[in-house]
Order: structure tokens, then sequence, then C-alpha cells
């Protein structure tokens, strides 16, 4: 054999060496067990490893225990849909307050899962399912009102695609040009806007859709009340009463936070009140 041929069986011989003495041996099976890089957990391994941790220290602190309830809580907000998908008719949908809650937890979604850390699972997964379940509830009463026909209707339907058009692309040319934005605006303006939680990050954003889930429920603010859903703005209601009080405790004191979560407790409860005296009373 030629010499690397020579080199090349010496080499194979000393790894196959090796390999035996490493089974054979506990030290240098601990040796290359420690060698060898651990695998990355999966996304189901870290769910439960914060679920664990969530339960864990859920009463550590006031913020802990209705961070995490407020979490669990908005697992609701889906599950109401799923409910009055399978048991009520497409008439009992809100088409402008289905279309607000799927942006609004888009962005919760967006932002629980990705842009914080640690990532909070919990909230995450409840919005994520929350957006699947409002997109059926928005299919079924897309399908519902165009089945119904008149001009009325077709009216209705081309002033709120309109409005979704227009508020989408003004949604996304801000999300493109944000820090195009942020450096033409932040040095004359105040510190706020370049903060790490400034409004040119995705942070301030989630929380004030709320705004928009509040504004939805006044407008329609003597809507029928067999038209309004008793489990979405049940869900709506504590959902808004839960984070209303996480804003006052957490530290420092969320103000803004607590104030959203205020106005969509008040106008979601007017709703729910209406809805159980017209059904129960």
């Amino acid at each position: 054999a030629t010499k690397p041929e020579s080199i090349s069986m010496v080499v194979c011989a000393l790894r196959s060496t090796l390999a035996r003495a490493a089974t054979r041996s506990p030290l240098l099976a601990r040796y290359r067990s420690l060698c060898t890089p651990a695998a990355e957990p999966g996304v189901l391994s870290k769910i439960q490893t914060q679920l664990s941790f969530e339960l864990a220290n859920a009463n550590s602190s006031p913020a802990a225990l209705y961070g995490f309830v407020g979490a669990c809580c908005n697992w609701f907000l889906g599950l109401s849909a799923v409910y009055d998908a399978s048991c009520k008719g497409p008439e009992l949908i809100s088409l402008p307050m289905t279309g607000v809650l799927i942006c609004y937890s888009t962005l919760f979604g967006r932002w629980a899962g990705w842009a914080v850390m640690p990532r909070n699972f919990i909230l995450a997964g409840s919005h994520m399912f929350n957006v699947v379940c409002q997109c059926n509830q928005l299919r079924r009463c897309i399908e519902y009102k165009l089945s119904q026909g008149g001009p009325a209707i077709k009216a209705e339907m081309t002033e709120l695609a309109t409005k979704a058009v227009v508020g989408g692309a003004v949604a996304a040319a801000f999300a493109l040009n944000a820090s195009k934005i942020q450096a033409v605006v932040a040095p004359i303006g105040p510190a706020y806007l370049s903060s790490p939680a400034g409004p040119f990050t995705i942070h301030p954003w989630p929380p004030m859709t709320k705004l928009l889930i509040s504004g939805s429920s006044m407008l329609e603010f003597d809507r029928p009340t067999d038209k309004i859903s008793l489990s979405q703005y049940a869900a709506l209601t504590l959902t808004g009463a839960i984070f209303s009080r996480y804003g006052l405790v957490v530290t420092p004191v969320n103000y803004p936070l607590a104030s959203v979560n205020v106005l969509l407790f008040s106008s979601s409860a007017w709703h729910l009140g209406r809805k159980i005296k017209a059904d129960f009373m």
C-alpha cells in the first residue's frame, strides 16, 4: 500500500479502537458525552417547562398570579367562538368586532410568542387559537350576509372591506418604514421615541388594540340583545377585569395597561348586562 493509504488505515484503526474503548470505559464514555453538544429542546418541551414554572411561581407575587390567570382565561375568547360556531347562528356574529378581535390576537400572539423573552407560550397559544376561531366566525358571517343579498348588505360589506384594506395598508406601511420614521422623528422628540418599548416597536401596540375592541362595543351600544354573544362578552369582561388588576399590581404600575382594560371591562360588561337582563330576568 502507498504511504497515504497506510496513514488512512492507521487512523481508521485508531478510531475503531477508541470507539470500542469508550463503550467499555465509563470515564471515556463520560468524556464523550461531555464533548457532545446537548440537543436543543423542542417547542413542546419549552411549553411544558414554562407551564411548570408558571404553576410553581403563580403565588410568588400578585403580578405573577394575575398574569398567569389572565393568560389562562384568555383561552375563553377562542372557546367562546367555538361555542357560538357550534351552537349559535351566524346572525349573532358582529362583523366589525370579529375583524378587530383577529387584529388584536394577531398582534398579541406575535408579541407574546416572539417579541418578549422568555416567550409566553400560554398567552401566545391562546391568541393564535383565537385567531383561527375568529377567522372561522368571519367566514360564517360573510357567507351569511352574502346569502341575504340586497343593496344595503353589499354597501356594508364594501365599506368594511375598504376600511380593512386601508387600515391594513397603513399598518403595513408603518411597520415596514418604522426604522426610517424613527430615525427622522426620534432626534427631535422625547426619549420615549427611542426607547426599547417605544411606539416604533411592537410592545405598546397589542394593549392598544383593546381600545379598538372597546370602540367596537361602543359603536354597537344599542345592538339588539338577540344578536349579542353571551359567551363572547363574558370572556371579554373577564379578560378586562383581570388585566385591569394586573396593570395595577405590576412593578412599576402600568397605568396605560390598566386604563385600556378598565375601558374594555366597562364596555363589555354593558353588553353582558343587557344580554343577561334580556334572557334571564
